[in-house]
């Protein structure tokens, strides 16, 4: 795993807040009053993340970060980004992961529907993988008989996908795009391309309603868990490039 996706898993919740009702309770076990409470404090939260409405919450926030239309003045779009999620563990080689699978399906129905034309964007994920973004053209091709125009293979993050995409997009006299990604993740994307003065407008594959906090939203299960970590990695992600990229 890339350094970026450990450091990514060890201070995120859940893991880094398992790792803090570990210590914690070891240190109530030594007599350590207040790290019971940490403990506790720590698992509830652990908890929270799992139900239905903080996840939603969470997600929600995000999609409201981002624009889902195209900048005023903006050319018309030329062309169809697709953002790579993740890659999945095949029993013999690596597959496409569930959430870049349903990107896909959403840019094989714009494309149908717009008649534009395709690029995705994914280098490796892990060391040794291929290049997400050749699996992505391959499933187009096969699973949804769509045609991609340009391959982009080795973006690492974000950052790399929307320069790296832009340059291939505009060495072939594209100014604007339709970009396909989650919605909880379009606000940082948009936020890529715009610093490079290239337009976009955000393609999301669904997008969710706050929870109204009724029962069954405050139910752990944990596909929701998921879901919130997604949604944390997220915003730190936001903050980070915020930082660095202005």
């Amino acid at each position: 795993m890339p350094i970026q996706g450990t450091l990514t898993s060890l201070f995120l919740p859940p893991l880094a807040l398992v790792l803090l009702v570990l210590v914690a309770g070891l240190l109530a076990w030594r007599g350590r009053r207040l790290a019971g409470a940490v403990a506790a404090l720590a698992a509830i939260l652990l908890l929270l993340l799992a139900t239905p409405f903080a996840a939603g919450a969470l997600t929600y926030a995000l999609e409201r970060e981002a624009r889902f239309e195209a900048p005023p003045g903006a050319p018309p779009p030329g062309a169809i980004i697709v953002l790579g999620g993740e890659m999945a563990s095949g029993s013999v080689v690596p597959e496409i992961g569930p959430l870049t699978l349903e990107r896909l399906r959403a840019a094989a129905a714009l494309h149908r529907s717009t008649g534009l034309p395709l690029l995705v964007t994914a280098g490796p994920v892990s060391r040794g993988a291929p290049p997400l973004a050749e699996l992505m053209a391959k499933s187009l091709k096969e699973d949804f008989r769509v045609p991609v125009r340009w391959v982009e293979a080795v973006a690492r993050d974000t950052r790399d996908n929307a320069a790296l995409s832009v340059a291939k997009l505009r060495a072939d006299g594209v100014e604007a795009a339709l970009l396909v990604s989650h919605g909880w993740h379009l606000a940082r994307a948009e936020a890529a391309f715009a610093r490079l003065g290239f337009p976009v407008t955000g393609a999301p594959v669904h997008r969710r309603r706050m929870p109204e906090g009724i029962a069954t939203d405050w139910i752990p299960r944990p596909d929701h868990l998921a879901q919130s970590w997604y949604a944390l990695r997220e915003w730190a992600g936001m903050i980070v490039y915020r930082l660095r990229d202005g």
